[in-house]
């Protein structure tokens, strides 16, 4: 993604301190979305062993709740 050049500018109109929060706030959303990332990969990673336990015939009936 190229960089927005009114983005860049409000930023580089920042006084030093405030750089370091708007540092921490973008480091804070990349490690959000890779979370985000490592959480949908475990949950496809584990469908499978969770749909032998989910899907048996002593549940079924709870499958139309």
């Amino acid at each position: 993604m190229l960089a927005n050049p009114a983005l860049i500018e409000k930023i580089d109109t920042l006084p030093g301190d405030c750089l370091a929060e708007v540092e921490d706030f973008v480091d804070f959303i990349r490690q959000r979305d890779q979370d985000r990332v490592l959480v949908r990969a475990a949950a496809a990673a584990s469908a499978p062993a969770f749909a032998a336990v989910w899907e048996n015939s002593e549940d079924a009936a709870y499958d139309a709740v």
